[in-house]
């Protein structure tokens, strides 16, 4: 394993815990989901052959502390929390960053914001579900996972939520349980902790962002959107497909699905680092 070192951050209204690994120009992840730093450890070793790796924990997410533990989230302020990281870890020289999922949505909002700190963005399925025609209705579904969370609890908002997200008409459990890495299994107990978090503050707040599209065109030959081989026609998946479209680029698939970075950590990492070359 590559010896890591670790840190914490001071930002507007939360401390962040971060990590960094390797040597050369700075790559920084940005976690989706519930998922921390400790999201990366199946591909961070293999990129620090090439990069310097940062990865942390996003504002209220495991070891990164917020102010106010009831403070509203909003992506411009977890972009600005990832600029702070470039700023730190590469004060004189754009840096590529990769995001998954709501990650993925603050690095698309990172790009736009800030161009000059950044050399190429790739996001994987940044749920971006106000570019589609038919937001309305994922806002209606969005809304109803909130209620269901006020009114029921965690888990049968979660439930509402997962069905959401799926194939239109999928309703069939999976063929087989997809077994995690060692490394991945044993995050399962911290990916719980961070749930009600997730659920009750960054969905809402991310699921509810309208990126300026005409920002990215300007910007497209910086942005790289990707989805998952498996993930065609589920939710996640359509945003992307829509965007490469209107900005006139190319969708780049990786292995597995919306979690294939840990499904799939080896294939994973190696395109991404095929896709941070190019």
């Amino acid at each position: 394993m590559t010896a890591r070192a670790t840190g914490s951050l001071r930002v507007n209204g939360a401390t962040l815990h971060y990590e960094v690994r390797g040597e050369g120009p700075l790559l920084l992840l940005i976690p989706g989901g519930t998922g921390g730093a400790a999201s990366f450890d199946g591909i961070a070793d293999d990129l620090a052959a090439e990069y310097t790796v940062a990865t942390y924990d996003p504002r209220g997410m495991s070891r990164s502390v917020l102010d106010d533990p009831e403070a509203e989230q909003r992506v411009a302020e977890h972009a600005d929390d990832a600029l702070r990281m470039l700023e730190l870890l590469s004060p004189g020289e754009p840096a590529r960053v990769f995001g998954s999922s709501s990650g993925a949505i603050v690095a698309v909002h990172l790009l736009a914001a800030h161009p000059e700190r950044v050399a190429r963005v790739v996001a994987h399925e940044p749920p971006l579900v106000e570019v589609l025609p038919d937001a309305p209705e994922h806002r209606a579904l969005l809304a109803r996972v909130q209620e269901i969370f006020r009114t029921q609890g965690l888990m049968p908002a979660i439930a509402v939520f997962a069905a959401g997200l799926k194939k239109d008409g999928d309703t069939a459990e999976p063929e087989a349980e997809i077994k995690l890495p060692p490394q991945a299994a044993a995050r399962a107990e911290q990916t719980m902790a961070n749930l009600p978090y997730f659920v009750g503050r960054i969905v809402p707040g991310f699921m509810s962002y309208a990126p300026d599209i005409h920002r990215l065109e300007a910007l497209s030959d910086r942005l790289v959107l990707a989805c998952g081989e498996d993930s065609r026609g589920e939710l996640p998946y359509r945003p992307a497909a829509f965007l490469v479209e209107r900005l006139g680029t190319e969708l780049q698939h990786f292995p597995g699905g919306h979690t294939g970075l840990t499904t799939h950590p080896a294939e994973f990492g190696e395109l991404l680092r095929k896709v941070l070359r190019a």
